[in-house]
């Protein structure tokens, strides 16, 4: 019987579950060329928030990253998780942007491309994964895992048919809020590799507790790898250690055989690591928190929601917050939380509590309600619905939402020249996504000036929400708040 494999996700997910993504390329180069001799199925070392965080708090061209990892690391494959039609963003871009952005990362060595939506609408994976093809490179698709009335094991497992159809790699089950249980894990492995040979990657986050035994039961259905962490950036909101997890499997037919001794040598170095980024983590992130299992909330949220409130002197309402997320979860369509629907509704919730139920919809709020994200999983509440239409003067989209986006490579390329910057695809992917950031990082710094400083500290996240004033009814007024470092702002009606 095949031993599993691991993969390790200490240099992406590790960081930006308990770290808030704020390793730097200087602290991973040292331990590149050791956790490449480790054998692991793949090293996950770009995508998600790390692009976004090279350019807004780390002062890092995240291309180069790339480079320097790949040259560090040359023999594992690398791995990175890409949003689809969000790419690495919160917001859906047009397909030119989206293959752009695929041969850029392709070209500086990605190998492995984790693609998933936040909806687990195909019609958003279909433009990456078909480039990822056309490239030779491996196009991994992904079924978020949740739970809901519209999500069944049988149709989360009948999703990986059309994964299969569009010609994937493999397959992914992704449970980014560690809510996996083993039984289900088990039943949900069985239930894809009945349909189809392709390979089968179990990933989930210990914030409930429930990961490791979920990957052991996933395992026993005969998964091909999991992924695993190290050590201080491994277990609570992040995956399982990688010794703990080979422990758990002593015995097992199927039990890997990963250097003890080397795992040990990389744990007293993250431990260094993870010294210096004291401000960034928190004791929360690593306890087992069963709240997960009520409100889906992702672990890194959890912790950034009770600051967050604190700032708004919303802290007493942190339970009617929480009992509010499902509520709001269902309006729109049962979606899953993942990034960046989980922030969409956690912002929808707070505004609920603080305004009444529906009174004001953030912008985000209206568009998931009128298909602009893609299609939710169930039917959205027909009064939040109309409320959206009101609000928008708009109409629901029936088709892919992305073939009403206008190509926008060209434009982009002027926008660059115009403003002095460097006309390449990877500056121009990067400035569609974050523009104000590409712009700050190629301003010519003061000779002088001290090496750039992280954002303002937080566990996980840095609230950075505007207090909510007060309004009066029949008064208009805007509020913004930031979750998990994106910000999003609200028109608010106050109504008699």
């Amino acid at each position: 019987m095949k031993p599993i494999t691991f993969n390790n996700t200490v240099l992406r997910d590790g960081h930006q579950s308990l770290a808030a993504t704020r390793m730097t390329t200087k602290q991973m180069l040292p331990v590149a060329g050791t956790l490449d001799g480790m054998d692991f199925g793949a090293l996950e070392t770009w995508g998600g928030a790390t692009i976004d965080s090279c350019l807004r708090f780390l002062n890092e061209n995240p291309f180069d990253r790339l480079d320097q990892l790949k040259a560090a690391a040359p023999r594992t494959p690398h791995m990175m998780l890409l949003r689809g039609q969000n790419i690495v963003q919160y917001t859906s871009f047009p397909d030119d942007v989206v293959e752009a952005f695929v041969r850029c990362s392709a070209k500086h060595g990605m190998d492995i491309f984790r693609i998933f939506d936040a909806l687990n609408d195909p019609r958003n994976l279909r433009t990456a994964i078909r480039t990822v093809k056309a490239l030779g490179k491996h196009a991994q698709g992904v079924i978020c895992y949740t739970t809901s009335p519209v999500h069944t094991p049988a149709k989360l497992a009948a999703l990986a048919d059309e994964l299969v159809e569009m010609e994937c790699d493999s397959i992914c089950i992704k449970d980014m809020a560690g809510l996996l249980t083993p039984r289900i894990t088990y039943d949900l492995v069985k239930a894809i590799k009945s349909r189809h040979s392709f390979p089968v990657i179990v990933h989930s986050h210990d914030t409930a507790g429930l990961a490791l035994a979920s990957y052991l039961a996933g395992i026993d259905a005969g998964a091909d790898a999991v992924d695993t962490s190290i050590v201080p950036f491994a277990n609570g909101t992040g995956q399982p250690d990688t010794l703990r997890m080979q422990a758990a499997m002593a015995g097992h037919p199927r039990v890997p055989n990963y250097d003890t001794r080397t795992l040990l040598e990389l744990r007293k170095y993250f431990e260094g690591v993870a010294k210096e980024l004291t401000k960034f983590m928190s004791p929360a992130n690593d306890r087992v928190d069963s709240d997960a299992l009520s409100y889906q909330v992702p672990g890194g949220m959890l912790s950034n929601f009770r600051t967050q409130l604190v700032e708004m002197k919303m802290e007493a309402k942190f339970n009617e917050v929480m009992a509010e997320v499902p509520v709001v979860r269902e309006a729109l369509g049962w979606i899953p939380l993942v990034t960046p629907t989980s922030q969409i509704v956690g912002t929808q919730a707070m505004l609920n509590v603080k305004f009444g139920r529906w009174k004001n919809l953030a912008q985000a709020s209206v568009d998931i309600a009128l298909g602009k994200y893609g299609r939710p999983p169930g039917p959205v509440d027909p009064e939040v619905q109309a409320l959206a239409r009101k609000q928008s003067g708009q109409e629901p989209v029936t088709g892919r939402p992305a073939d009403l986006l206008a190509p926008r490579m060209p434009k982009l390329r002027e926008e660059l020249a115009a403003k002095g910057l460097p006309v390449t695809d990877e500056n121009a992917v990067l400035f569609a996504m974050f523009p104000r950031e590409t712009e700050a990082f190629y301003k010519p710094k003061p000779a002088a000036a001290p090496a750039p400083a992280p954002a303002a500290p937080a566990p996980v996240a840095a609230p950075a929400a505007l207090p909510f004033a007060p309004a009066m009814p029949g008064k208009t007024s805007r509020y913004a708040l930031t979750i998990n470092e994106r910000r999003y702002e609200a028109t608010v009606e106050i109504l008699n």
